[in-house]
């Protein structure tokens, strides 16, 4: 059981809640599915200042079982699945599927590498990514 967000899953929020309200005037819609009740979500979004992302809560479905998301022990998988509305239905269309995949020696696994704009800011760098991991919070600083 996870008690608290997590870190990377909450920094990928923060960088696609601006995006949202493109993809919306594009005419697609967006939504994150979190394994809790949707009031801890709906904090969590205020708290960090989101004001574009449609939560969605799977506390009591599985939803995130059914799609590859939530591992038998109940521990929670990032993942980013698209699916298209058409007249026959709802479909899935698309899932990340990296992290199911063995990450090389000395790297974190990389699922959503393309849509991470924070760690491919740090690729441009010549030092590259650092030995780092995102935070909740950094010290007094937040980060949004």
């Amino acid at each position: 059981r996870q008690d608290q967000p997590c870190p990377s899953c909450t920094a990928l929020l923060d960088q696609f809640d601006g995006a949202v309200g493109h993809l919306q005037a594009a005419g697609f819609n967006f939504a994150v599915v979190g394994k809790t009740v949707l009031e801890n979500l709906i904090t969590l979004g205020r708290d960090r200042g989101w004001r574009n992302m449609r939560l969605v809560s799977s506390a009591s479905n599985s939803f995130k079982r059914d799609y590859n998301a939530e591992a038998a022990d109940g521990s929670q998988i990032p993942l980013l699945s698209v699916f298209h509305r058409d007249p026959d239905g709802i479909r899935h269309f698309w899932s990340s599927e990296l992290d199911f995949a063995p990450t090389e020696p000395g790297q974190d696994p990389r699922g959503l590498g393309t849509c991470e704009t924070l760690w491919n800011l740090m690729d441009f760098t010549p030092e590259g990514r650092p030995n780092w991991n995102e935070q909740l919070q950094y010290g007094e600083a937040c980060c949004h």
